[in-house]
Formats: C-alpha cells, structure tokens, sequence
C-alpha cells in the first residue's frame, strides 16, 4: 500500500488507513523505530507492565529473596575495622 507525505504543520505526516490500523490493533499511543531505511511504527509498550502481578505471584512462591542476603548481611572490613559511632 503506497501513501503520500502531508503537511502537518512544521512537519510532515502520513494518513494511516483504518483497515490497517484495525488489523494492526494498535491503539493509542505508537512507538517509531527507525531501522536501516524504514520507519516500523508498533504500539508503544508500557513500561513496566505487569510488574505487580509479577511481583505479587513470586511473593506467593517464595521467589522474592535477596540471591546474596548473607553476603548483604555479612559485616565488611571496613566495617569491622574503620567504622566507629
């Protein structure tokens, strides 16, 4: 499918058929790629999206600690040695 640059103030723009659009599903808000010669144009992703449900099932599970929280909790050298009150 072939379309023209418009004018859009300062800029310049294209019409985006509402076939494409629909079959596309993209709504709202689109993120612009510029790859090699060619402008992808997607549904912006939200960042962070999901993330409390995320979170949320890997407390239930028990998949929430700290990997190192012996290593965090083991005094340092320098706290051994240099710190002082």
């Amino acid at each position: 499918m072939k379309t023209k640059l418009i004018r859009i103030g300062n800029s310049q723009g294209i019409r985006i058929p509402k076939p494409l659009i629909e079959e596309s599903g993209i709504t709202g808000e689109i993120e612009m790629i510029l790859r090699d010669n060619e402008i992808v144009l997607r549904s912006a992703e939200t960042t962070r999206k999901n993330w409390g449900e995320a979170f949320e099932k890997m407390a239930e599970q028990g998949d929430d600690t700290l990997l190192d929280q012996k290593e965090i909790e083991k005094p340092s050298e320098w706290d051994e040695a240099d710190w002082t009150w």
